[in-house]
């Protein structure tokens, strides 16, 4: 796990790689709950029966935006800031989605800083490529750029 204490640091470690998370479970019923909280209930991702016959994956799939949000929770074991008087979601450069994450599966996320941009003296924007793996696949089940600015 890489710990990032100050904006010098932080500027010093673009290009590495922060770290990889242990495996999560994305399961049926994080899949439903993620449906409710966004009132997103396609069949694809809540129906299970139909998926099996009718979807080309042969079960449902966790929503795009749910494999998203997980970021930045579950990178929380590949890298911390230290002494940041805050930090917050500042957005995202660029976002794909390359494989679908069937319910069932497991992801991990390993985590590149590609840029760390001084906004003043105490002010840093990271930018940090999280790429979401998914268990037993060569592709990512996604990719993403997000940005957090965080105050010293």
């Amino acid at each position: 796990m890489k710990v990032i204490g100050s904006v010098d640091e932080a500027v010093q470690a673009i290009g590495e790689e922060l770290g990889v998370t242990n495996w999560l479970e994305v399961d049926q019923n994080r899949i439903d709950a993620f449906a409710d909280v966004t009132v997103d209930h396609q069949w694809i991702h809540v129906d299970t029966e139909r998926a099996k016959t009718e979807s080309p994956y042969g079960a449902t799939i966790a929503h795009g935006f749910l494999t998203l949000s997980l970021i930045p929770g579950v990178s929380k074991e590949n890298y911390r800031v230290e002494n940041a008087k805050m930090g917050i979601n500042y957005g995202l450069n660029k976002v794909r989605f390359l494989a679908p994450v069937t319910a069932g599966s497991r992801i991990r996320v390993r985590s590149l800083l590609v840029d760390a941009a001084k906004v003043d003296d105490s002010t840093v924007n990271l930018t940090v490529r999280h790429t979401v793996e998914l268990d037993g696949s060569d592709k990512p089940a996604a990719v993403a750029d997000l940005i957090a600015r965080f105050v010293f």
